[in-house]
């Protein structure tokens, strides 16, 4: 794999969980409140078991292009940004194994308002970090199209 084609894989797997990470925080997490206490641990345990599929591919793709970049860096992508790169990459894994897992895992007992106040304001880490994370591979995206088509 070329570090061109490393670097889109990378931008790709960013603007896919980018667009999630705002839909989950604006529309999804804000409803759960709205479920009820007799459904809530069987919508919780079904949320767990649908999203985990669509979230955790393309997080590992998204972490390992990160660590790979740092090597195989294209020209128009400075280490220094594979760096930050990958610094909010394990932000975003990080506040996931240690605030967001672990207050689903309470919720799955049943709809606890202290962890689901947790859960939507700690997610705003990993909203805001790859929100970041998207500017940032967007920025580099951008340059190397005006390196190629220069206006």
């Amino acid at each position: 794999m070329s570090s061109h084609a490393l670097f889109l894989l990378n931008l790709i797997s960013t603007w896919y969980m980018v667009g999630l990470i705002w839909m989950v925080q604006i529309v999804h997490y804000n409803l759960f409140d709205r479920v009820g206490a007799d459904a809530f641990a069987h919508y919780e345990a079904e949320h767990n078991r649908l999203i985990t599929p669509i979230v955790g591919f393309p997080m590992l793709i998204e972490i390992a292009t990160a660590v790979i970049l740092l090597w195989m860096t294209p020209p128009y992508f400075p280490k220094s940004a594979a760096w930050i790169g990958l610094g909010l990459v394990l932000v975003i894994w990080l506040s996931t194994v240690a605030l967001q897992i672990p207050a689903h895992q309470r919720l799955l007992q049943g709809f606890d308002s202290a962890s689901y106040r947790s859960l939507v304001s700690t997610n705003w880490i990993r909203t805001i970090g790859w929100t970041a994370r998207g500017i940032l591979l967007a920025y580099y995206a951008n340059a190397l199209l005006h390196r190629i088509h220069p206006s």
